[in-house]
């Protein structure tokens, strides 16, 4: 698949979400992108959330960083986020590998508290990304049952029963 045809689907993606999450999830994926103009760009419309993984070589398990689009929210996760030095006690999780930090804008990421874990997560694998081809997009999994992609809204309040 060209990448021009993978971007549309990208966008087909992208396009299930409210406006405001679908636009966060785009400048945190670009942003990232920037970042990174060597390796694989790794994309997985899965059961939970639309995830954008970076990765010096085509293998899921070799990602260090990804963004992940939720109803509400978009999420900035990092795959061996445990050993990364986290002063600003930013990382969530209890997890044994996995950290993340919920944004609460896609400007979030220009943090320097943040680009320091993303440099931290990139430092492992910066080897792999020098030599590693231009940064291309692969869209491994597409689930065929997903959660929805919008919240659901909330039932109306019950109608109070008139007395008189």
């Amino acid at each position: 698949m060209n990448q021009a045809s993978v971007e549309d689907q990208v966008e087909s993606f992208l396009a299930k979400y409210l406006p405001e999450i679908a636009s966060q999830l785009r400048d945190a994926r670009q942003h990232l992108r920037s970042l990174f103009p060597r390796g694989h760009e790794l994309v997985f419309d899965n059961y939970n959330a639309l995830v954008f993984a970076i990765s010096p070589t085509d293998r899921s398990t070799d990602a260090f960083v990804s963004v992940a689009g939720y109803p509400k929210w978009v999420t900035l996760f990092f795959s061996h986020g445990v050993d990364l030095d986290d002063p600003q006690q930013l990382l969530e999780g209890t997890g044994s590998r996995v950290r993340s930090i919920r944004l609460k804008s896609a400007g979030d990421l220009l943090q320097p508290a943040v680009q320091a874990l993303i440099g931290q997560a990139a430092a492992a694998a910066s080897d792999e990304l020098q030599g590693a081809p231009a940064l291309s997009t692969t869209v491994k999994m597409v689930s065929a049952k997903q959660r929805p992609r919008v919240p659901a809204k909330s039932p109306p309040p019950a109608k109070r029963p008139r007395h008189g």
